[in-house]
């Protein structure tokens, strides 16, 4: 295996750690009103996500910093050519960090909700645009003979980037509602179950369709229908799991669902990084997108040190967290405590 086709692979899976553990976090957030029912209930539901939520982030920024390191013509395409989806993405995430640390700062009831509101709307943006961007990526775009994007915004919507959005939104809402029932007890925890329950069929439906229609329109190997099949089991698993109560599979079966529909994305791409739909021969690929073997080489290194501390400083702090909060436990107005000292 060469460089680049090993950091094509080390992508995928930082972009796997992302969507799995982001995944959930834009679900809770989604999910706040549906499951809280009161400025309790939502903070018992966004505490779940507090102190992990800013660490699951580091996937994105690392997954961008190795594309921009180690494919840096797929980078630029990618992000002058998704300019506007992308920028939306990025205010979104800009505007939830800034939701979260600030819905507390202020002891009025309207001053919370607002922010609940915000907190709500900036995690529905990017669980439907990372979809759509990443469908078009597997479906290919217009890029001409510089490599560079000729579409407009609107070529960026067609009927299988939409259905990629609608699955990452339903995947991430199932993920959320699951892992909710898995951290929360009491009131909470029940209507988490219940939105975990309806949720999880509809994303093994629209799931379903979107990896087939994959499969059957844009994948030219064979061996992706096995990511095809594992993702369904997942989905499947899922659902049955929370039928039966037991979230802990359930929770796993859709975690495996959405990585598995990453190894689908990539798998079908390869050995391209960007078809281009114009003409194949502009189709930015492993090979002639990647940095020189000395960046690549230099970059393996520092991977090979660097990850291993940071998964087993992210492990730690879930370790830590681990335990079920309900809204029982959370004081009225208990941020402001704090600033009160």
């Amino acid at each position: 295996m060469d460089l680049a086709t090993f950091w094509f692979m080390l992508i995928a899976v930082l972009w796997t750690g992302y969507f799995v553990l982001e995944g959930f976090d834009f679900g809770v957030a989604m999910l706040m009103e549906k499951v809280g029912k009161g400025d309790r209930g939502r903070r018992t539901a966004l505490n779940t996500i507090g102190p992990v939520w800013d660490g699951n982030e580091v996937w994105l920024l690392t997954a961008g910093g190795a594309m921009f390191a180690a494919f840096p013509e797929w980078y630029a395409t990618l992000f002058s050519g998704f300019y506007f989806p992308l920028l939306l993405i990025l205010l979104a995430l800009i505007v939830r960090a800034v939701a979260i640390e600030y819905r507390g700062k202020i002891d009025d009831d309207t001053w919370r909700r607002r922010w609940d509101w915000i907190i709500m709307g900036s995690a529905w943006v990017p669980a439907i645009l990372w979809g759509v961007a990443f469908a078009n990526i597997v479906r290919g775009v217009p890029i001409d003979e510089t490599f560079t994007y000729t579409g407009g915004f609107f070529n960026l919507l067609s009927p299988y980037a939409l259905l990629g959005g609608a699955t990452t939104l339903a995947l991430f809402l199932s993920h959320g509602a699951i892992f909710l029932s898995l951290k929360t007890n009491g009131v909470v925890r029940e209507r988490s179950e219940a939105v975990a329950r309806q949720m999880a069929p509809i994303a093994l439906t629209i799931a379903g369709v979107f990896a087939v229609w994959t499969q059957l329109m844009y994948s030219a190997v064979w061996w992706t229908w096995i990511p095809v099949a594992v993702a369904a089991l997942g989905l499947a698993t899922a659902v049955v799991a929370g039928r039966l109560g037991r979230y802990g599979y359930a929770f796993t079966g859709n975690a495996v669902a959405i990585a598995f529909a990453v190894v689908l994305l990539y798998g079908s791409l390869y050995p391209n990084v960007m078809p281009s739909s114009t003409d194949p021969a502009f189709s930015l690929t492993v090979e002639n997108a990647s940095s020189t073997d000395y960046t690549l080489t230099v970059m393996t290194w520092v991977a090979l040190i660097l990850t291993p501390v940071v998964l087993v400083y992210q492990g730690w702090t879930y370790w830590v967290f681990r335990r079920r909060l309900s809204a029982e436990n959370i004081p009225e107005h208990s941020s402001l405590k704090f600033l009160k000292k």
